[in-house]
């Protein structure tokens, strides 16, 4: 399938069937979301990826019993840095410096205001605009899982302090943003598999500014 035959094929996936997503389609996937744009690259999320059948049996409450977190192969929690820290800014820059053979001190303009123009911000609107990106990588790993033949459900119906707390979230300086669990598509059970894929028509959606 082309691109967009690969999105025209894929829908949220309401019922899974439990079969496992072999390793290198997986990877794909995680790929696709690790090269994704981020502001400044500074890439202010992690993505864990959960497999464990116990752990999902736990998270499927917090998720409102939403049946895909047991049924899928992966799920995958998209979370956030909880801030934007000097340190993490200086992180980033230091490894660009390391991979690119810059000399010490070029990116330090740069570098400086990236550490203002946060430092500006009340705490939260980091956390914002950290998850912000996060959703960046999401999609294009949602559309990554299409061009595999993977199905995926993006999710937001979870409540995220109590995903959090399960996961150890705070200890890591993360704040979950979002859920995508990846498999495979059950084509009996789900009631969504056969309805037409309906989009707002080209001509409402977009609009040509010259």
């Amino acid at each position: 399938m082309d691109f967009l035959e690969s999105l025209n094929w894929r829908y949220a996936t309401k019922r899974m069937n439990g079969k496992k997503v072999p390793q290198d389609k997986v990877d794909v996937i995680l790929e696709a979301a690790r090269l994704a744009p981020t502001n400044s690259g500074l890439q202010p999320f992690n993505i864990l990826s959960v497999t464990d059948p116990a752990l999902l049996e736990k998270i499927r409450p917090i998720a409102n019993n939403q049946p895909q977190i047991t049924e899928a192969s992966h799920v995958l929690v998209f979370a956030a840095w909880d801030d934007i820290t000097d340190q993490k800014i200086d992180e980033v820059f230091d490894q660009v410096i390391r991979e690119r053979s810059l000399p010490p001190g070029a990116l330090d303009n740069y570098r400086n205001f990236q550490k203002s123009k946060f430092a500006s911000m009340p705490r939260e609107e980091r956390f914002q605009t950290a998850a912000r990106q996060a959703y960046v990588a999401f999609g294009i790993a949602i559309a990554a899982a299409a061009t595999e033949h993977v199905d995926a459900t993006p999710m937001e119906g979870f409540r995220n302090n109590e995903l959090d707390e399960l996961l150890g979230l705070k200890e890591k300086g993360l704040r979950s943003v979002t859920l995508l669990p990846i498999g495979y598509r059950d084509e009996e059970n789900d009631w969504l598999l056969k309805q037409k894929k309906v989009r707002r028509p080209k001509n409402e959606l977009i609009i040509e500014v010259n």
